[in-house]
């Protein structure tokens, strides 16, 4: 569960154990085969803009993740100005195992964490607990679920940031990192992780696991070897450029790369992961290209390329919400 405060007295809630696990994928997916490529977009629209918002906006606001946060709901939580989990938080961005990318935001806030564990993080789908999201700056409060209604509460009388800081304070328990926490391994991923290619990435993750099977290792290539290779580069290619660019810049290069993979400009991997994870589940989809070195650097750049096509709008987003924070 998510759910976003602001001073305005109102909020907005996600009830149920998740907050976007791929329902928004499905609900695209049938939108474009039944019309147009460009019909699912102006959903994916709305979504940008509502992130944008969320994380410009003029008063504070303040999410409560206590349950499973991945996608959409990620960029919806994670931008906002305080974020606050519990034990029962998970977090992940695995949009590469459906032959889609980490987006609505993910190249700008992962990008900022920590060395290279945004790198980790949308190139492996890992999932993070409660105590790691604090740990890496995805969340900036900790809090026992037990308190939850004390703090919403608590959250009603907030009439400044410097009074919801102290409430949420009140209620601040403290984050403990597991002992195989791959947080934990942060030395060993910013070795693995900044480097520039993903084949590269993985070539030192394999020397990382002769030197001792950690299981977090295995995981990653794991994932990794059965995510869509194209994808993978894509999404590499996003983060490094999301590093020096502003939140609204990487806002646009989602919606950019969203459209490609909708409308197959390079492949129909979008469509075949969906079909293998979300849709008949046989969780064997078959990707083109199918490795990762016949993934050329031309297909990786066309599906960041400005797409000339009078079908598609532009994604426009405001200039006058509040950007210092980002």
């Amino acid at each position: 569960m998510a759910l976003s405060f602001n001073f305005d007295k109102e909020a907005d809630q996600a009830n149920g154990k998740a907050f976007c696990a791929g329902g928004d994928i499905v609900s695209a997916i049938v939108c474009s085969l039944a019309g147009h490529w460009t019909s699912s977009l102006f959903f994916y629209k709305k979504l940008l803009a509502s992130v944008y918002l969320m994380a410009t906006y003029s008063k504070s606001t303040v999410s409560l993740i206590n349950g499973i946060v991945m996608g959409a709901g990620a960029g919806l939580s994670i931008n906002t100005k305080f974020r606050i989990v519990t034990e029962k938080a998970i977090f992940a961005m695995p949009e590469a195992s459906i032959g889609h990318v980490p987006d609505v935001g993910a190249s700008y806030f992962l990008s900022r964490l920590p060395g290279y564990f945004g790198e980790y993080i949308g190139l492996t789908g890992a999932r993070l607990d409660g105590a790691e999201m604090v740990a890496c700056g995805l969340a900036t409060h900790f809090v026992h679920s037990v308190k939850l209604n004390t703090l919403e509460s608590l959250l009603q009388n907030a009439t400044s940031d410097v009074t919801m800081a102290t409430l949420i304070e009140t209620c601040t328990d403290k984050a403990v990192l597991k002992k195989n926490s791959s947080f934990k391994r942060l030395e060993i991923i910013n070795n693995c992780f900044s480097k520039e290619t993903v084949e590269e990435i993985i070539i030192c993750l394999e020397k990382e696991l002769e030197n001792g099977a950690e299981e977090w290792i295995k995981n990653a290539l794991s994932s990794m070897s059965s995510s869509c290779p194209l994808s993978l580069k894509i999404f590499l290619k996003s983060i490094r450029l999301g590093r020096v660019q502003n939140f609204k810049q990487c806002l646009y290069r989602d919606y950019i790369i969203s459209a490609h993979l909708l409308r197959r400009t390079v492949s129909n991997n979008f469509y075949e992961g969906s079909r293998a994870k979300l849709f008949s589940k046989d969780n064997k989809p078959k990707w083109e290209p199918s490795k990762l070195e016949l993934v050329s650097d031309e297909m990786v750049d066309q599906c960041l390329r400005n797409i000339d096509d009078e079908d598609l709008k532009c994604l426009e987003l405001p200039d006058h919400r509040i950007e210092s924070r980002l």
